[in-house]
């Protein structure tokens, strides 16, 4: 049914295209401003809505930019406060997001905030912490800011070249603003990929000259945490009764790798960002173990016994990290 209905949607998917068109088209010539600023900006973001692993890409950056004075700006998407926020020790899942939270809750050290308006957050932050370096979560579309370093993110199994505009497609963007990035990653690639496949797609991609494509793949830990001291090997779920639960936009990997894992569960898929209603927890509460994502773990957190996540990341081959880090040394 929903296929259907995107392609009922085809004719307002045209009209989308056209207004992207025509406000890229105002940047290009200079009617709207992109903005620098003298702060390092690196953009995670993509030409899609959702499920390209922005948040895990977030991350990876932060590990890298470690010895740095790091801060993240993202919009906080469906959070409960309005304007710029700046999260501290107090700051909750609804004044965040949940993206943002979970970033806050895992990087100590690394100054979060969230504001719709990119250049107000970048000013903001300038202001109050003067980092070294702002992470621009979800913010390739925002061409208000002209960041110093994009990585455009693109899934394996939905590359953005096979992709159309929103509502038939999940193109928020025009493909040829792919030219923008400097990296791009084809995220969610199969373990052991081979080097004629990527040949194949980076063909399919026709980078520019100043653009590489690297190949990332999800890896998922072998435990699985309360948020706290216990962790459980996830091998030992296969003798229990297991409630999957998911709020994100593309549960699937997710989904296949705990089948490959032999684990046998229901899942309760929600949208993306999902706040879970007291109705809907009492679908799942009374499983004897819940497990979820990460993000959404921090907004079921409290809410549910028995709750775990898996935690994911990026990985890279050598050759491929070593790309990437040298490209994010090269910018101070």
């Amino acid at each position: 049914m929903l296929q259907l209905l995107r392609k009922i949607a085809f004719p307002i998917s045209l009209v989308y295209a056209f207004v992207v068109y025509v406000r890229n088209f105002l940047f290009d010539i200079g009617v709207f401003s992109s903005k620098s600023y003298k702060t390092t900006t690196i953009c995670v973001g993509n030409l899609s809505v959702g499920g390209t692993g922005k948040t895990p890409m977030t991350e990876h950056l932060l590990r890298i930019l470690e010895n740095r004075k790091t801060a993240v700006l993202s919009r906080g998407y469906k959070r409960k406060s309005e304007g710029f926020y700046l999260a501290d020790a107090q700051s909750t899942v609804l004044e965040l997001g949940d993206e943002p939270y979970q970033i806050h809750q895992k990087f100590p050290k690394v100054t979060v905030a969230v504001d719709a308006d990119r250049c107000n957050g970048i000013e903001k932050l300038q202001d109050l912490v003067d980092p070294d370096v702002i992470v621009l979560d979800d913010a390739f579309q925002h061409r208000r800011v002209k960041p110093n370093f994009s990585l455009l993110l693109t899934t394996y199994h939905n590359l953005y070249i096979n992709d159309w505009y929103l509502p038939t497609g999940n193109l928020r963007d025009a493909k040829k603003e792919a030219h923008r990035a400097n990296l791009i990653v084809v995220t969610k690639c199969p373990v052991g990929i081979s080097e004629e496949e990527k040949k194949v797609i980076t063909s399919k991609l026709k980078p520019k000259k100043h653009q590489k494509v690297l190949f990332a793949t999800l890896t998922y830990h072998d435990l699985i945490s309360d948020g706290g001291e216990e962790k459980i090997p996830l091998a030992q779920l296969n003798d229990k009764q297991v409630a999957l639960v998911t709020g994100i936009a593309s549960p699937a990997p997710l989904v296949r790798h705990l089948r490959a894992e032999g684990i046998h569960f229901k899942h309760f898929r929600f949208g993306d960002h999902h706040h879970f209603s007291d109705k809907e927890i009492e679908l799942f509460k009374d499983y004897e173990l819940i497990l979820t994502t990460e993000k959404d773990f921090v907004r079921l957190k409290g809410r549910v016994e028995k709750l775990y996540f898996l935690e994911i990341a990026h990985s890279f081959s050598k050759e491929d990290e070593t790309v990437l880090k040298n490209a994010i040394e090269a910018l101070f």
